[in-house]
């Protein structure tokens, strides 16, 4: 097997994006990665965020059953720990690049066509960020609310790939995606960096029970400590 190979390299709106293998000697292991033009997107050596991301807002979400939209598909962790909880009846995931979709319909990732293949999960091509502004996150139901909502696209909310995503993370914008969830629904945000006192208050203007975990996890590649964060909020009822 080649140490390093590219497994798909796709132009789009937002630049180049690129899927490659390449074999870490120090881990004895392949590690699979997504860039767009320069900017490292994700890797499947780092992946503890994204399932704290699912298990940390799936807990603070109330029902048996539960409709869960998810922002951003990247390599489908944490769209599989949400599949993970059995409360999850209907999981649907929007992504705004074709590629990363079909990626997963054919199997190209460490997880295969796992979350093709589920019953209750739905892949949608979208722009999240678009659709959350217009009040609704289902393109083809307008009138559906979610229980929970898990995004995972921008490094954080001060970092964001597009200049257009910033709006979502300002009163107005929580307000509108606040309006997608079900009274007393959960928003749940992760982020590269530490808890933002800023943005936190920016979800208390809009949502109740308004909170932020540090999650910690070691770097494969040197055993040094790393953290990432997850936002948790309810809407009000």
């Amino acid at each position: 097997m080649p140490l390093f190979e590219e497994l798909d390299y796709q132009p789009t709106p937002l630049g180049v994006l690129t899927l490659r293998r390449r074999r870490v000697l120090s881990l004895d292991r392949d590690v699979v990665e997504v860039k767009l033009g320069e900017e490292h997107l994700m890797s499947d050596l780092f992946t503890a965020g994204e399932v704290a991301l699912a298990d940390l807002g799936l807990a603070a979400a109330r029902g048996e059953t539960l409709d869960v939209a998810v922002g951003g598909l990247g390599l489908g962790y944490t769209a599989r720990a949400a599949l993970a909880d059995p409360r999850v009846s209907a999981l649907m995931v929007i992504e705004a690049l074709g590629p990363v979709i079909a990626w997963h319909r054919d199997g190209l990732l460490p997880i295969g066509d796992e979350l093709a293949a589920s019953r209750r999960c739905e892949l949608v091509e979208g722009d999240f960020f678009a659709l959350a502004a217009a009040g609704h996150l289902d393109p083809t139901r307008p009138s559906r609310r979610f229980d929970a909502v898990l995004l995972d696209i921008d490094h954080s909310p001060s970092r964001v790939l597009n200049p257009g995503n910033a709006a979502l993370y300002a009163p107005g914008g929580m307000a509108r995606l606040a309006g997608c969830l079900k009274p007393g629904g959960v928003f749940a945000l992760w982020s590269d960096d530490l808890p933002d006192e800023d943005f936190l208050a920016v979800l208390r203007t809009v949502f109740d029970d308004v909170s932020a975990e540090v999650v910690g996890f070691d770097n494969p590649m040197d055993g040094e400590p790393l953290t990432n964060a997850v936002y948790i909020a309810r809407a009000r009822a």
